[in-house]
């Protein structure tokens, strides 16, 4: 009996054996060795796999460590896939260039999901608190969570009053999507936040479809025009390498003053853009030249015959479309021009070849009577809205594409042409303006965004952000001039690019290819990448 007691007593112990589940060895199978007790094991586990959250060191993740501000954002950027982006002009006085989070907060100001703690500071030393990050994940959902009375929204916790304002409405959109909560009714909007709950209100955001889904949409391919301009060709290939560009337009078709036209034309250059899996519009010029533009206009002869030699050599060189830049046209010529398009857009469509127009902001100006937007946008393919020379070399200084004008320029051209034909133009380059004492423009140089990083660098200069114009300014006296600046960069282009998205644009033009710093590329897939992001709403 007692042998028979023992063997089922084996036999239990075996059967318990194979049963029970093999325990992982802690400290070898587990990514960290301070995760096994935390209430957050397996949050940490699966953003670790995910490769958006990392420890404090190799075996490590100090879990019970508060997460501060820049750990937080570099968190929040690859949670969102966005990259680096170095920006040689400093967003805050308080995140030196050589900090390891320095290029990843510039990436996240970039594209307004935070501004710092005010007076040019991001406080990197501070911990993130909860109503903190109950505004930054509410931004990155691009979740429509701002009011107009934010004081007077209620989130239902007994410290409601301790919560502020400006992060009332995140605190209530959290929960109401259940992904941060209180405790015993109360939300401690001033508390700082552990590694350990930040991960798992990361996790719950991921697990949930519909809010993973969102973060996950991938901005549509749009037209990335880049117009060549004082480069040869092997400097023009070199930069389009380099950049986001996907359609070329370099310079080869100019009017001349009889009316013809002079044919720079480079057909090899084709058979690199399709080895290189992009495509020609080649531009084609009047020069500025008013005259000779209505000498073309007003000669049925020569209208076609200038149609004819572009289409024909276009043709021949393999490309896949025309550029028109007609610019400063007599308004008397708006019917002929507008009959002009309409026809080179026929013949261009008869070999399989796309047109896409230039034309200036609508300011009630001479500049663009010229401009029929509602006729033009039904023969062309697309029409190219040049977003800068808001103030030109001559004028009054002043930015060259503050947001707003350009803003207001692109919602004129909207009540007359879809936004599916719109490609909006931007500036790479700027303007170092010389004023006198009394504010008056006595001359200005062009700078290419280089030159102008090179000048703010060569003189200290120290840009301020300008919220209202979208973009930095610097100001500094030479010679007993007072000199200023309206920067162009990374922020302020990333700024127009997500307004522009918003508005649902078929692409982008740069002028001109060259003038770039490398850092503008990847801040334009960040703002393609959340303009994606806030279009699911």
């Amino acid at each position: 009996m007692k042998s028979i007691r023992t063997a089922l007593a084996l036999l239990i112990l075996l059967s318990a054996a194979v049963l029970q589940p093999k325990l992982p060895v802690f400290g070898k199978e587990l990514p960290f060795t301070d995760i096994d007790q935390s209430f957050a094991k397996e949050s940490i586990i699966r953003l670790y796999e995910q490769r958006i959250m990392n420890g404090t060191s190799e075996s490590l993740f100090s879990p019970s460590k508060p997460i501060t501000r820049p750990e937080f954002l570099v968190t929040i950027n690859r949670l969102l896939g966005l990259e680096p982006v170095a920006s040689p002009v400093p967003a805050y006085i308080d995140v030196g260039s050589r900090a390891w989070y320095y290029a990843q907060v510039q990436a996240s100001t970039e594209l307004g999901l935070t501004e710092g703690k005010g007076g040019g500071s991001f406080a990197p030393s501070q911990p993130v608190t909860r109503q903190e990050a109950a505004v930054w994940i509410i931004r990155i959902l691009a979740e429509n969570a701002e009011g107009t009375n934010n004081a007077g929204i209620r989130t239902g916790y007994r410290d409601d009053a301790a919560i502020a304002a400006w992060a009332r409405p995140s605190v209530a959109a959290m929960k109401s999507l259940g992904l941060m909560e209180g405790s015993d009714g109360r939300f401690y909007p001033a508390q700082s936040l552990t590694r350990a709950e930040i991960a798992v209100i990361l996790d719950r955001l991921l697990q949930s479809e519909e809010l993973a889904s969102k973060l996950a949409a991938e901005a549509e391919p749009s037209i990335q025009i880049g117009w060549q301009y004082d480069q040869t060709d092997a400097e023009y290939k070199a930069s389009i390498l380099k950049s986001n560009i996907n359609v070329l337009s370099p310079r080869w078709f100019f009017l001349n003053q009889d009316g013809g036209i002079t044919d720079y034309s480079v057909p090899s250059l084709s058979a690199w853009t399709r080895q290189n899996g992009k495509q020609v519009w080649a531009m084609f010029g009047n020069r500025l030249n008013m005259e000779n533009t209505h000498a073309l206009l007003s000669s049925p002869g020569k209208t076609s015959s200038a149609i004819t030699t572009v289409v024909t050599s276009a043709a021949a060189s393999g490309i896949q479309g025309i550029n028109l830049d007609f610019e400063n046209i007599g308004g008397a010529d708006r019917e002929a021009f507008t009959s002009f398009v309409a026809e080179l857009s026929r013949q261009l469509h008869a070999k399989g070849m796309v047109l896409s127009v230039d034309v200036s902001p609508d300011l009630g100006t001479d500049w663009t009577e010229a401009f029929d937007y509602a006729a033009l946008g039904k023969s062309a393919d697309y029409i190219v809205l040049m977003g800068y020379d808001e103030h030109w070399s001559g004028g009054a200084a002043g930015s060259v594409s503050s947001l707003a004008w350009v803003e207001n320029g692109l919602k004129t051209l909207l009540s007359k042409v879809s936004s599916s034909k719109i490609i909006l133009g931007m500036p790479l380059y700027t303007r170092d303006w010389t004023v006198n004492s009394k504010g008056a423009t006595a001359a200005s140089e062009d700078l290419t965004l280089a030159a102008q990083i090179q000048q703010v660098r060569q003189l200290g200069l120290k840009p301020k952000w300008n919220g209202t114009l979208g973009q930095y300014t610097a100001e500094y006296s030479s010679a007993g001039s007072i000199h200023r600046i309206w920067l162009e960069e990374s922020r302020s282009l990333s700024r127009k690019y997500g307004m522009a998205m918003e508005h649902g644009v078929a692409g982008f033009a740069y002028w001109s290819i060259g003038g770039e710093v490398p850092e503008i590329w990847p801040a334009l897939r960040n703002a393609a990448k959340y303009a994606a992001i806030r279009a699911q709403q």
